[in-house]
């Protein structure tokens, strides 16, 4: 069979999305069951610091772990769109990362016996407006992403954006992704920023650190990406 023919490559990068999707869900519910030894920085059990459900420490676990979905949803669509292993290998780098961040802020959640959606009357990031520190969610009303197209919080797709992004292939695929996942960062590192300064659960607030070091790097990442194919990020 001539190389041209060849499916090894074709098998080859079938399989390692394969076994990356099933660690993906592998990693969402190991988070979830790592984080209920981390009640709060090795406290003694029997006094652990809950948070309420209208507390930042709360709102920015049910945000995030939206946020953080439609990211993994994304990575996956572009997947498809292109074959171009760079953009790929981001991809997949993003939602292992964030399908792990997910599972512990969820599992935070399940700790604390709280629900997974705002209490009634709080809406998406109505956290961020209950700091009394001078800033508020509404500082970020202006960010791409918050608008009525189903994007609900900083930097979010849109459903006409994600559509865009399904349908799109090879070199279009890529600036589209590079370009709402950029915009997605930016938004997720805002949010991460809020809580670094807000929450009060001291590995909740190093996990939101840690989110703004390794988004603001991918961030550089991506612009040289997206230089690389003749594309900036977006205004």
């Amino acid at each position: 069979m001539s190389p041209a023919h060849d499916p090894g490559p074709v098998l080859t990068r079938r399989t390692r999305w394969a076994v990356g999707s099933a660690l993906v869900l592998a990693l969402l519910f190991a988070g979830a069951a790592t984080v209920a030894s981390a009640r709060d920085d090795g406290a003694p059990a029997a006094a652990p610091r809950t948070p309420s459900a209208r507390s930042a420490d709360a709102g920015f676990a049910r945000d995030m772990a939206v946020h953080h979905q439609q990211a993994v949803e994304m990575s996956f669509l572009v997947r498809d769109g292109t074959q171009d292993e760079d953009v790929r290998r981001l991809a997949y780098d993003i939602a292992q990362t964030q399908a792990n961040q997910r599972g512990m802020l969820l599992g935070w959640l399940d700790l604390w016996e709280l629900p997974k959606t705002a209490p009634d009357g709080q809406g998406p990031m109505a956290w961020m407006e209950e700091a009394g520190d001078g800033h508020s969610g509404h500082d970020m009303a202006g960010m791409a992403g918050m608008d009525d197209d189903g994007a609900l919080m900083p930097g979010m797709a849109t459903r006409t954006e994600l559509e865009q992004l399904r349908a799109a292939r090879g070199k279009q695929a890529e600036i589209l992704f590079l370009q709402l996942m950029t915009d997605h960062h930016k938004g997720g590192v805002a949010m991460a920023r809020g809580c670094a300064e807000r929450c009060t659960v001291p590995v909740e607030k190093r996990l939101a650190r840690g989110m703004v070091e390794a988004q603001q790097s991918e961030l550089d990442l991506m612009a040289d990406m997206l230089a690389a194919r003749g594309a900036a990020p977006r205004s």
